[in-house]
């Protein structure tokens, strides 16, 4: 596991924007974290690693946002307002989770990983690469962000 102290927006706009730049197809990331911890923040510079002009915004009320025109698309997904796994099932979302045509993000993943499952067991069957990813807030505006690649 790693762990990245971010000291501004842009410090963690900077990290998605490094990720962004090694991803490849099929990699999924789960993102946690309180309201306003960074989430959003993390993938827009993700967005900017794949070369996506699109304006990046947060999907909380269309619970997915779409992005094409990079280096390949970019899936932006928002659980918070569905419960449980079953509701994420009723929504039509795993297709994200278990074949992204590009890159798929998920902020409040844990909705979909029940605090019983580790990620391991439940990310087994995701193809490619799982990047599962905290971000804590220390202050007004630095954040601990820790992560861990998990799969492919």
């Amino acid at each position: 596991m790693a762990t990245f102290i971010s000291h501004s927006p842009e410090e963690t706009s900077a990290l998605g924007e490094q990720w962004g730049r090694a991803a490849k197809a099929g990699w999924v990331s789960g993102l946690r974290g309180a309201l306003g911890a960074g989430k959003t923040q993390l993938v827009k510079g993700l967005a900017r690693g794949l070369d996506v002009a699109d304006r990046v915004r947060s999907p909380t009320f269309a619970l997915v946002h779409e992005y094409s025109g990079g280096r390949m698309p970019l899936a932006h997904l928002d659980f918070y307002r569905l419960e449980t796994p079953a509701a994420i099932t009723a929504a039509g979302l795993e297709e994200y989770l278990y074949a992204p045509r590009g890159v798929t993000v998920i902020e409040w993943i844990e909705r979909w990983l029940r605090d019983d499952q580790s990620p391991k067991s439940k990310v087994q069957s995701l193809l490619g690469r799982y990047r599962e990813v905290r971000i804590e807030s220390l202050g007004e505006t630095e954040r601990r962000i820790t992560y861990e690649d998990l799969g492919d």
